[in-house]
């Protein structure tokens, strides 16, 4: 059974289908990553539930995702019922305990949990065009527009922000492309017709201030478990693209924000990505290469992360090879693509000589997996055929009056629900704008740039005295002593806004460093 360096997972089986032994997760390699994969309902929730169990109670926060809001029930105690006994008297969960965890709900929408955000800055323009799936061309606009922002100082808060930025740089399109390259006002036009399209899907909602602030997932309680952040995902995969890349900047700001710690004897944090082939879908090779390092390196940062998903063809071969700890569900091998599923699937387990892995895989039964975690030394275990063990918290999702009560009673009550909106790249430039606008009406009024017709105002100046007309002033390209100290106040602030702001592997800000 599991003690407190491990978690119980199930109990495997012998070829007879009697008990073998307990099969557990050491936590020392919980950060070595993992993967649940299998069929549409063949258990992969109930083996998500129970890692969450099992970390929370190891006094590890965790992060997952709900798609089907059936992992809310994690926050109330189970029932005991028939199948759910007879489970544990399989496996010799003896005693069966029932238990209600520590559960933080959130939702970009901020309608089944707290609101979560983040700015446009903070998101970068490597992810945000993943987000809006821009050509190569608009993604270099988007660059070159991030780049502006931080020369000049501009905050990119939110759309309107971003939307505000874009506009300035279609005016200054021909200044702009002598400086940076080839920027044209079709191409910026588009982007800003992507960004129509996902402030009418809802990203508006994420986007902005308060940001989410990385403590506030990593919390435990004062008896010393893990909270569990449930991100209520059933709206937001309408919008899967959204989903995944929120989730891919959750990671990148983890890596940015936590400092190294080797290797732990727990995890710091453990992040469960569900519907992992989101992530990679039509991904360009250069963000695909860029996860794949943010895995390999995220680890000693104490993060384990998970990839939930139905088939293990859906993680990229490099990433696949730096996960660890696998679960693997029934899959179903009726066409060739699923056939080549199960075989890469077996090959990726280390052999058990008393069956044959791709067999068995396609004869699990529902709670039923192929499991491998690391043992001693980071080795993988032989595969064993097992049985998952019943959760502790209820099976199901949980009623919209006690999600409301425990949203309630969270410890970021308050925190997220009111919108901030303080001066940032739209009010600033709308104040240029406006001042810009003012200095060409005082021209105006002076004259200093109209055709005069004598005897119809601003006819030259009076005589003076001895009958000679004063002197027209020259005009001068030279800056007076205001306007230079002013300019250089500028230059001096947007250059030191350039330096301030480093930018990670996936583009998020490095604000740790």
């Amino acid at each position: 059974m599991a003690d407190d360096t491990s978690i119980f997972i199930g109990a495997s089986r012998k070829p007879d289908d009697s008990y073998q032994r307990a099969e557990n997760l050491l936590l020392q390699y919980g950060n070595r990553h993992g993967l649940v994969t299998g069929a549409t309902g063949t258990g992969k929730t109930v083996s998500l539930q129970i890692l969450a169990e099992g970390f929370s109670n190891a006094g590890v926060p965790v992060f997952c995702a709900d798609i089907k809001g059936d992992l809310s029930g994690i926050a109330m105690m189970g029932t005991a019922q028939d199948f759910l006994v007879k489970r544990a008297e399989q496996v010799k969960l003896d005693p069966y305990d029932f238990q209600e965890f520590p559960v933080i709900f959130w939702d970009l929408f901020g309608e089944q949990g707290h609101p979560i955000r983040a700015t446009i800055s903070e998101m970068g323009p490597l992810l945000l065009s993943r987000l809006m799936n821009l050509t190569d061309a608009q993604e270099g606009i988007m660059n070159i527009a991030f780049r502006i922002a931080d020369e000049e100082g501009l905050l990119l808060l939110d759309m309107k922000d971003l939307q505000a930025l874009l506009a300035n740089i279609a005016e200054r399109a021909e200044e702009i492309s002598a400086r940076y390259g080839n920027v044209t006002k079709p191409s910026v036009g588009a982007i800003q017709r992507t960004l129509l399209v996902l402030e009418q899907q809802g990203a508006a909602n994420f986007f902005g201030e308060p940001a989410l602030r990385i403590a506030d997932i990593m919390r435990t309680t004062r008896d010393g478990r893990g909270a569990i952040s449930v991100l209520a995902a059933d709206k937001l995969m309408m919008n899967p693209r959204l989903y995944a890349t929120f989730l891919l900047w959750l990671m990148s700001e983890l890596f940015e924000e936590l400092p190294e710690v080797g290797d732990p004897d727990k995890p710091k944090l453990v992040f469960f990505f569900d519907e992992a082939h989101l992530l990679f879908d039509e991904a360009p090779r250069v963000l695909i290469d860029r996860v794949e390092q943010v895995v390999r390196l995220i680890r000693s940062k104490g993060v384990g992360v998970y990839f939930v998903t139905q088939n293990p063809l859906d993680i990229p071969e490099k990433v696949l090879a730096q996960l660890g700890n696998r679960v693997q569900h029934a899959l179903r091998a009726y066409t060739p693509r699923e056939q080549q599923a199960v075989r890469t699937a077996a090959e990726t387990f280390r052999p058990n000589p008393e069956f044959d892995c791709a067999t068995a895989i396609t004869q699990l039964a529902t709670g039923e997996a192929l499991v491998s975690t690391l043992e001693a030394k980071g080795i993988p275990s032989m595969v064993q055929r097992t049985l998952i063990r019943p959760p502790s918290s209820r099976l199901g999702p949980i009623t919209p009056a006690e999600r409301q009560k425990l949203i309630g009673e969270s410890p970021v009550t308050g925190q997220y629900d009111q919108v901030i909106d303080r001066e940032s790249a739209f009010e600033m430039l709308q104040k240029k704008a406006k001042e810009a606008q003012d200095a060409e009406a005082q021209q105006a009024d002076t004259g200093g740039s109209r055709w005069t017709i004598p005897g119809f105002g601003n006819d030259d100046p009076a005589p003076q005295s001895g009958g000679r007309r004063a002197p027209a002033p020259r005009p001068s390209n030279r800056q007076t002593v205001a306007e230079a100290a002013i300019k250089s106040v500028v230059r001096s602030v947007g250059s030191s806004v350039g330096r301030a702001i480093v930018r990670g592997i996936l583009g998020s800000l490095s604000r740790g460093r």
